[in-house]
């Protein structure tokens, strides 16, 4: 097995300390050059200029410490590092020990606001010692790294002034000092100072946040901070001015020095706790002790959303959420800008807005983006008028698996069909988007059913089943990352209702015509009945009193009357039909007029019967005379209308009783 070859370290680099006093020892540092997990054991070599006499130290990593006994006080020494065990060494360096003396950094020992100027102490203290030069190195607290531009020669005065400073800003500096024989100190501790304090300039930079409900949905304002560079002081407060449609006005003065149920505040981010409802327009303005910014405005209309949604693309990584969209496919009238938020599911801290310039399309939110979290992101035009909402989208940094959904049921059986109903996985369990939700049957049927838009409850119903079976379901929603787990729930279809139904209803009719028959031979048997529900020219053909309007009056009180009614009655009651001839104008054959004559009255018996031959002729006439039958004398009372005057007579009498005529006649 072959050995691996150690790196070779980098030269050392030797000074010797200076504390204010004797300059006691060398220190030397080296870069391993190796792995910094395992780093190889290192020795510190040196020996005289002209000399084959040296030493070494102990075994280090980084750094070696040659003491004062084991090093001349006057002329030069050769140093390198060698790796233990090992031929390999650094490149020899070559140092003169009275001019490797390092001084302590110097110290800043006062600034001032206007100009923003710092000063620092001498570290040249040493005898015919005189400070070289000094650098030194600012820069805005918040910014990372210093700048690779140094600030040299700013010698004998020890102080250092910044022109055109930011204003209320935060300087952070750093010095380091070189004497006439010495090497370079290190850097000083950082000093921070703030710059003096202006009027604020720009805008608020304000939004609204909508919070959505399964019932409705209430916005309400929020802003940021006022960046350091806009504020250019202490920011005192926001005054926040609200219009409501009615026209009414109302203010609100956003202390940042105090507390309120009326807002809160993240350290970053303030927010009303009032909803915008009904309210047309918002401004807002910050103000800090010397003045106040020119108010932002922002319209609060019924928030609008585009008929055709605008696509957008979205790009999430674990520090970055990238979106971009196409500005050639769009123009509004009066379009000031782009803002584009994002929303964390579930909903909570996790919300950010950025404006984006109107000729831009595309914007880059920094931070920590978890896996396995939604991010809803949305696009708007915020116009002079109004707010559109062009496009909205999800994104994740890494997508799984989804949890199994929370509900699944059948919600309706039937004999070849049956609806599943199910709640969709809640978005703080999804993992990532949704693709679609997975059916499978245990006859190894697989149906891939689509998202609803709205992501809400959904149903599926399933075709071609056979009656009376259990079947086994389960289902599982998919995403990028796979399936996740499965539901399961287990059904039996029902009976084919038809067959059913069919024998059902044969049953009903052959016991209504057992029920039907047995009422007509009950009719039909009984002595002195008719039944309506069998022929007429069964029975014999006989006047019957109580189709006469006189009769109706009285109820038959018989048994199954309504079925079956009387023909025969043993002693019946008629009426004596009289003829009388009055003394009356009446026409002859011939056309003249002469009196009648009365005669006696003629009592008669009731006419022959009809024979069954007859009737079945006449039976049809004759439903239709009874229905047409009106008692002309019942209706009219005692009207002084007379038979030479009117010969209107019931079409009872007119079609039973015989005639004037027919009695002379016989």
């Amino acid at each position: 097995m072959q050995l691996e070859v150690p790196a070779t370290p980098s030269v050392p680099e030797c000074y010797r300390p200076y504390n204010g006093e004797i300059c006691s020892y060398i220190k030397c540092v080296w870069n391993p050059q190796g792995d910094p997990e395992n780093p190889s054991p290192y020795r510190l070599h040196w020996k005289p200029e002209n000399s084959e006499d040296g030493d070494m130290t102990e075994e280090s990593s980084s750094e070696g410490i040659i003491h004062r006994q084991q090093f001349p006080s006057h002329g030069k020494l050769r140093v390198w590092v060698e790796v233990v065990n090992s031929s390999v060494r650094s490149e020899e360096a070559v140092y003169h020990v009275e001019h490797i003396v390092k001084l302590p950094p110097p110290i800043i020992t006062k600034v001032s606001q206007d100009p923003l100027e710092i000063t620092w102490s001498n570290s040249c203290t040493l005898e015919d010692w005189y400070v070289n030069h000094c650098d030194v190195r600012y820069r805005t607290e918040g910014d990372r790294g210093w700048p690779a531009s140094q600030y040299e020669n700013q010698t004998s005065d020890l102080r250092y002034a910044v022109m055109d400073p930011q204003f209320f800003t935060v300087y952070q500096f750093q010095v380091r000092c070189m004497c006439s024989h010495s090497l370079m100190s290190d850097w000083s501790e950082t000093y921070n100072e703030t710059s003096v304090e202006s009027t604020p300039i720009g805008e608020v930079d304000m939004w609204r946040d909508c919070v959505k409900s399964h019932a409705s949905s209430e916005c309400f304002l929020t802003w940021k901070n006022l960046s350091n560079s806009q504020a250019r002081g202490v920011i005192l407060g926001y005054v926040a001015t609200r219009v409501y449609a009615n026209g009414t006005e109302k203010q609100t003065n956003v202390s940042t020095k105090t507390s309120s149920p009326l807002w809160v505040h993240d350290g970053r981010i303030w927010r009303l706790t009032s909803s915008l409802k009904d309210v047309s327009s918002v401004t807002i303005s910050a103000y800090n002790a010397l003045g106040a910014t020119d108010p932002s405005r922002l319209v609060l209309q019924a928030l609008g959303v585009k008929e055709k949604a605008q696509k957008i693309h979205v790009e999430v990584t674990q520090e970055n959420l990238t979106v971009s969209w196409d500005l050639s496919s769009e123009s509004f009238d009066g379009l000031m800008q782009y803002v584009v938020e994002y929303r964390v599911c579930p909903p909570g801290p996790g919300f950010e807005w950025i404006k984006v310039d109107k000729n831009l399309s595309s914007a880059v939110f920094k931070g920590e983006f978890k896996k396995y979290t939604a991010y809803h992101v949305s696009l708007f035009a915020v116009t002079n008028n109004k707010v559109l909402q062009l496009s909205t989208s999800i994104g994740y940094s890494v997508q799984g698996a989804p949890s199994k959904v929370p509900l699944f049921k059948v919600s309706s059986i039937a004999a070849s069909e049956v609806t599943l109903f199910w709640e969709p996985v809640p978005c703080s369990k999804q993992n990532g988007v949704i693709l679609y939700y997975q059916i499978r049957t245990d006859t190894q049927k697989v149906y891939n059913v689509s998202v609803t838009p709205d992501h809400g409850n959904q149903t599926f119903t399933l075709l071609g089943l056979n009656p009376d079976q259990e079947y086994t379901v389960w289902i599982a929603a998919v995403s990028a990352g796979g399936p996740g787990k499965n539901v399961t729930t287990t059904f039996k279809t029902k009976n084919n209702e038809n067959s059913d139904l069919v024998w059902v209803r044969i049953f009903l009719g052959i016991v209504v015509v057992l029920v039907v028959t047995s009422v007509a031979l009950f009719c039909c048997f009984k002595r002195n009945t008719v039944c309506p529900l069998l022929p007429l020219c069964l029975f014999e053909k006989e006047p019957d009193p109580s189709n006469s309007k006189i009769f109706k009056q009285f109820q038959i009180n018989e048994p199954l009357s309504w079925i079956c009614k009387s023909i025969y009655d043993p002693n019946p009651k008629i009426s004596k039909l009289e003829i009388v001839e009055k003394s009356s104008e009446a026409l002859d054959s011939n056309g003249i007029t002469s009196p009648m004559m009365e005669n006696e009255s003629t009592q008669f018996d009731q006419r022959d019967d009809v024979t069954p031959e007859d009737c079945c002729k006449t039976d049809s006439k004759a439903r239709e005379a009874y229905s047409k039958m009106v008692d002309s004398d019942e209706d009219k009372g005692d009207s002084s209308s007379s038979y030479e005057d009117e010969q209107i007579s019931s079409g009872y009498e007119t079609h039973f009783m015989p005639t004037a005529i027919e009695i002379r006649g016989d």
